[in-house]
């Protein structure tokens, strides 16, 4: 029998640009932007009557989230974490610039990283309006830009002693998540999945910060811990808080097979909730207990501002108060 010619060796893939790059899995259309990606700015409009709100995160692999982190997962999450800050301040998403370093182009890795992006994107109605690329280590930095009617943002600095202490959602699930994935805790196997699910793919509280406008006095979201970040709301409200144990809620995280001691500093110190921390009059409860029905999210009511500028105390069950270190992440702690 004659032979079959080997086929002729295949020719080498072309490099991928970055222009390649940015014009296959970032470029899309715009829903609410004059100009988008693909000049040398972007152009948009603030609404009669708004003020912009603007705000940055950075991640960074090995700090922010594992190296084998899901693609698809990391690029929810990068746009996730930044909606967050706008929702701390009560502000509607509207425009996103990301920049990033990638180690290669590795298209398979960018394409479901774009997947993922765009899908948080296209939840919050958010244009990708610009950004930037570059070679180096495994950087993703987006800059978040947002509307809020004029003089209603809620900022950190407007609680007051007497205002109650709220949380929305479940904190300590991320921290449970984490500690899961590094080995260091058991969890049942639906808890795992909840967790982990919970620290990778964050749900930015946007529709409860819209609503807050008006009730609360002062917010911020919990990305460090919530005691740690309690701690800048009362720094920049010159006041102190007591927190009741009795009204956290642990029950839920207990319920994952953790440990009643991590699941307690968990909740308190464990990092990247994105849930909101807010205060609000006395005179608000009815109306924020409405707002969490109306939402189908649990708020939590979890303590009391005092006078005390700077002191933080825990009350736990029998009525003992305890001081607290405000123990939170610190990048260079």
């Amino acid at each position: 029998m004659p032979l079959v010619p080997p086929p002729p060796p295949s020719a080498p893939a072309a490099p991928v640009s970055e222009f390649d790059l940015i014009r296959r899995h970032f470029d899309r259309a715009a829903h609410h932007t004059d100009l988008a990606v693909g000049d040398d700015a972007a152009l948009f409009r603030a609404r009669p009557g708004m003020q912009l709100a603007v705000s940055t995160d950075m991640l960074v692999a090995g700090t922010h989230f594992l190296p084998d982190t899901d693609p698809e997962d990391l690029g929810w999450k990068t746009l996730a974490v930044n909606l967050s800050d706008l929702a701390a301040m009560g502000a509607e998403p509207r425009w996103a610039l990301l920049a990033a370093a990638l180690p290669a182009a590795d298209e398979a890795w960018i394409a479901a990283f774009a997947r993922g992006l765009f899908a948080c994107a296209e939840a919050f109605a958010v244009d990708l309006a610009g950004g930037d690329t570059t070679r180096g280590p495994l950087t993703l930095s987006v800059t978040i830009i947002g509307e809020v009617p004029q003089g209603q943002a809620i900022t950190r600095a407007g609680a007051r002693a007497g205002d109650d202490l709220w949380i929305s959602g479940q904190p300590g699930r991320a921290a449970l998540g984490l500690a899961a994935l590094r080995g260091e805790v058991e969890l049942n196997p639906a808890a795992r999945a909840d967790c982990i699910a919970a620290l990778q793919r964050p749900q930015p509280r946007v529709a409860l910060g819209l609503a807050l406008r008006g009730l609360a006095s002062a917010m911020l979201d919990v990305s460090d811990g919530l005691l740690g970040d309690l701690g800048h709301l009362l720094e920049r409200s010159a006041s102190g808080a007591v927190i009741d144990v009795a009204a956290l809620p642990l029950a839920a995280l207990r319920r994952t097979g953790a440990g009643d001691e991590h699941c307690r500093r968990s909740l308190l110190s464990g990092g990247d909730d994105y849930e909101l921390l807010f205060t609000a009059p006395a005179t608000a409860r009815p109306r924020i207990e409405e707002l969490g029905r109306r939402l189908a999210l649990p708020l939590h009511r979890i303590g009391t501002l005092t006078a005390a500028s700077g002191e933080l105390w825990l009350r736990e069950a029998d009525g003992t108060l305890a001081a607290t270190t405000r123990t939170g992440y610190d990048h260079f702690g």
